[in-house]
């Protein structure tokens, strides 16, 4: 898994993630069990570990829109953009209901209203 900004080489492009996925792939696969690798990335807005991906505003700004056609979207967007770099899951979207600012990722969440998120 990755999150937390690490990455296979600074501005990694998508080629350098389904380079360093396959080879994770081929390794897991050449032990003796030949589990496969299950790869998930921290995509809340958008891949934004691959260079010059698409950034999508966080999860409070696009609640803010009340629009849920527009998320969906944003989500589409951005599932096609993690598959095409190799990676099968993401974490995201991140359903949280923030209701104390003091939460340090209040930014993930998209109202404070259950029926909002």
């Amino acid at each position: 898994m990755s999150e937390g900004g690490s990455i296979p080489v600074p501005k990694a492009f998508a080629e350098n993630w389904i380079y360093m996925l396959n080879e994770f792939q081929k390794d897991a696969l050449s032990t003796r069990l030949g589990i496969p690798v299950f790869y998930g990335i921290d995509a809340i807005h958008g891949h934004n570990t691959v260079y010059n991906a698409t950034i999508f505003p966080h999860n409070i700004y696009l609640g803010a829109t009340r629009d849920p056609e527009l998320v969906k979207r944003i989500g589409a967007a951005t599932a096609l953009e993690v598959r095409a770099t190799g990676i099968q899951y993401a974490y995201a979207p991140c359903v949280a209901v923030c209701r104390d600012p003091r939460w340090g990722r209040c930014y993930e969440s998209y109202n404070e209203d259950p029926k909002v998120v």
